[in-house]
């Protein structure tokens, strides 16, 4: 019988100064989104970076269709109260 202890692996530590630099990236408009695929379904990427880069897109996603919603709303009740009544 062997006394070895299977642990699993260690996972890759993301320092300080490569998270600051993340979320600069992350931060600028359409490079920010490029990155974000990338960190999320690279093969390179440490995985608490993966993690972190795939919870960014679906709160993204989440925001972004509640934003389309809002402006289907207030557009309908804008149509609905007589506001372009003048223009179509």
């Amino acid at each position: 019988m062997s006394t070895q202890n299977n642990y699993p692996a260690r996972s890759e530590t993301v320092s300080i100064g490569d998270w600051i630099i993340t979320f600069i990236l992350s931060g600028l408009p359409v490079i920010g989104f490029i990155m974000l695929i990338v960190w999320a379904f690279g093969s390179d990427a440490p995985q608490s970076k993966k993690n972190w880069a795939r919870a960014s897109l679906i709160l993204g996603l989440i925001g972004f269709a509640i934003v389309i919603l809002l402006y289907v709303f207030v557009f309908a009740a804008m149509i609905a109260s007589g506001a372009f009544e003048d223009v179509f």
